[in-house]
């Protein structure tokens, strides 16, 4: 196979740097990176620049930040760009098959799942929710099929049991790093073996919503728990108490004597420093961090104290 000289990058959020950073790295630095245009963001709805474009102007590449890449005007300048090979990383877009045609080697996009699980917007946060123990990422040739293409590569890791997504995002971040650099010198030696996707296998993580930061106390103890750490740091999970909105910030699973009987979200004490609520199927969620809007994180016991918490009363 000819060798890959003229890469261009696609990538938007922090998940995509690493590899960015790995191809300059490895002598593979692309020749343009195109990212999601800058979003208004924060309180002051300014508009904030996506990582991928700070790291590419520290790396001195030129960008692009096309509102939509089907528009025909990007579409010609890619064409005349002539590159061997697109490396697709978090970019947030889907591409028509015009440009998936363009690169002579093609678009390679790289996945924060063992695919085909976990397809979608939010792989990395899908698996925590469904209490994998693994996961890792997949290095695959695009269709026009949401993350249906053949597999390159993969690569698998361990989920701790109390990693956060954020936690967990990073570390998938510099594995897929190190697998793209290998994939692209193994796409050039011609000793990839594509493998097609099992799709009876396949299953979707969907984009989350702020929507979804609402908790369900119905839920059991250990899948509010996975919902947490899926959730962090965002949408968050928030419950209300006494009228206000109360921002969970930890907690986990605790153990109880006996299966209470009551009503999910009641108070029913304190259990090593935290706030044991009662939650589906009998099972008991201690709040070990809890956070007011503007106000700072406190602890269960803090929280208790300032609300003169009394047993018996929910969380809603």
């Amino acid at each position: 196979m000819p060798k890959i000289e003229n890469i261009v990058f696609f990538g938007t959020p922090d998940f995509a740097v690493p590899t960015l950073e790995a191809l300059a790295e490895n002598g593979r630095k692309p020749s343009l990176v195109i990212s999601q245009p800058s979003r208004p963001s924060g309180r002051g709805q300014n508009a904030a620049e996506p990582a991928v474009v700070s790291t590419a102007k520290e790396l001195g590449i030129e960008i692009v930040q096309p509102e939509k890449v089907r528009d025909e005007a990007f579409v010609e300048r890619l064409q005349a760009l002539k590159p061997d090979l697109a490396v697709v990383v978090a970019f947030g877009q889907i591409f028509p098959k015009e440009l998936l045609d363009i690169p002579k080697q093609g678009c390679v996009n790289l996945h924060g799942s063992l695919l085909p699980k976990f397809r979608g917007a939010a792989p990395v946060q899908g698996a925590i929710m469904a209490g994998m123990k693994k996961t890792g990422v997949t290095a695959m040739r695009m269709v026009e099929e949401l993350d249906a293409g053949p597999i390159l590569a993969q690569e698998e890791t361990p989920v701790d049991p109390w990693e956060t997504a954020g936690e967990l995002s990073e570390r998938l971040a510099d594995l897929g790093a190190e697998l793209m650099v290998e994939t692209i010198q193994q796409l050039e030696a011609g000793k990839i073996k594509e493998k097609p996707q099992k799709e009876a296998q396949a299953t979707y993580a969907g984009r989350l919503t702020k929507r979804q930061s609402k908790v369900n106390w119905a839920l059991n103890a250990d899948d509010l728990f996975n919902q947490l750490r899926a959730q962090s740091p965002w949408p968050g999970l928030s419950t209300r108490f006494h009228g206000h909105s109360v921002k969970l910030v930890w907690g986990v699973p605790v153990s109880w004597e006996q299966v209470p009987i009551g009503t999910s979200g009641t108070y029913l004490g304190m259990r090593q420093g935290r706030l044991a609520v009662l939650c589906g199927e009998g099972t008991i969620f201690g709040i070990e961090r809890l956070q007011r809007a503007g106000k700072k994180a406190i602890s269960g016991s803090e929280f208790a104290n300032g609300e003169r918490l009394s047993v018996g009363e929910r969380f809603i």
